[in-house]
Order: C-alpha cells, then sequence, then structure tokens
C-alpha cells in the first residue's frame, strides 16, 4: 500500500486492495522464549488464537495468562496457522529451519514472519514459494546477508516487506540494553551475582 501511494505510476487506488483481519487469527509463534511469549501477550489484546512450539512446553499457567496452545510438531502449527512468526535463535539446528517443505505445509493464504535472524529461512525456497503462491506474503526485519544485494529477487516481490532489522530499534529500548550492560559490569567488578547471566550457574 505504501509503495502504491507513492509511485509516479498511481493514478487512483483500487477499490479491492483489501488485506487480511488479524483479529481470530490464527497465530502460530516458534520459539516462545521471553520474546516469543511477549509477543503472544500483545497478538492476545487482538483476540488471536495463538500455537506455539518450543523445545520445551512452558507451564500451564503460562499459556493460559496468554491462550496459548502448544505444538508439540511443528508440521502441525504450520498447517493450522494464517500467520506464522519465527523468534528462534540462530543455532546449527535452526539454520534454514523453514524450507521448502516447511513452506508447503503452510496455508496458501498465510503470512510468514521473520523477526530472528535471517538464516532461519532457506530465502531461495522462498522466493519460490511467494512467486509461486504456496504462502500469501511474507514481512521480513531480518535477511542474509544485511543488507541484501540490490538484485536481489525477495526486494522485487510486491507481496514481501522487509525491514533493516529495526525490530527493537527504539532510542528507549536501547538506553534500557546499555543500562542493563552496564548493571552487570559493575555487578562483576563488585564481586556481586550477574544479573544478566548468559550461561548461569
Amino acid at each position: 500500500g505504501c509503495q502504491i501511494a507513492v509511485s509516479p505510476d498511481t493514478k487512483h487506488f483500487a477499490v479491492d486492495w483489501l488485506g487480511v483481519e488479524v483479529t481470530r487469527a490464527t497465530l502460530g509463534i516458534i520459539g516462545m522464549g521471553s520474546i516469543g511469549y511477549k509477543v503472544a501477550q500483545r497478538a492476545r489484546a487482538f483476540n488471536m488464537r495463538i500455537l506455539y512450539h518450543n523445545r520445551n512446553r512452558r507451564r500451564k499457567e503460562e499459556e493460559e495468562a496468554v491462550g496459548a496452545h502448544y505444538c508439540e510438531k511443528m508440521e502441525d502449527l504450520l498447517h493450522q496457522s494464517d500467520f506464522v512468526m519465527l523468534v528462534v535463535n540462530l543455532t546449527p539446528e535452526t539454520h534454514k529451519l523453514i524450507g521448502k517443505k516447511e513452506l508447503g505445509l503452510m496455508k496458501p493464504t498465510a503470512t510468514l514472519i521473520n523477526i530472528s535472524r535471517g538464516a532461519v529461512i532457506d530465502q531461495d525456497a522462498l522466493v519460490e514459494a511467494v512467486q509461486n503462491k504456496v504462502i500469501r506474503a511474507a514481512a521480513l526485519d531480518v535477511t542474509y546477508p544485511e543488507p541484501l544485494p540490490r538484485e536481489h529477487p525477495l526486494l522485487k516481490l510486491n507481496n514481501i516487506i522487509i525491514t533493516p532489522h529495526i525490530g527493537t530499534a527504539t532510542v528507549q529500548a536501547i538506553h534500557m540494553m546499555a543500562e542493563e550492560a552496564i548493571a552487570n559490569m559493575l555487578a562483576v567488578l563488585n564481586g556481586q551475582p550477574i544479573p544478566s547471566e548468559v550461561f548461569p550457574k
């Protein structure tokens, strides 16, 4: 819509330019860590049906607090979701977690959203899937590499939105990250427990 609004070729807006409601749609979250859980909290405000797939199932009280349902198999989540959001760390296990097979399991009306790392998706398979309408669309805050080469086919598709890895890029978030880093450094220097220890003892 933004591209159409600013395009020099636009003479009028089409009356059939319609989006998809998120209210009451099914959101599948792959990776229900702290960020995935915050996504679920926000999705609940839109009355979304929330499914999630994670290495470890969350406690029942946590599931009930956001109305989330656990999918032991990622395939079950992919089959049912209108929106699939990737919120996983990039590891050898999650490298190209979403490829041709997984995209083929998704609804043809589904949108894939990646806010984790670009290499979690097989980008060649994604290009093929959106070109052939295997899925409806994709929204990517991350790619590999970043930025993409200017001739990359992902940049030429009108059913893909790409943002420049700015999911947490706010003035407030950067201040909070700096304050947290300083608090951790001061704790180490003073021989105190580290508040945000990456590998707890």
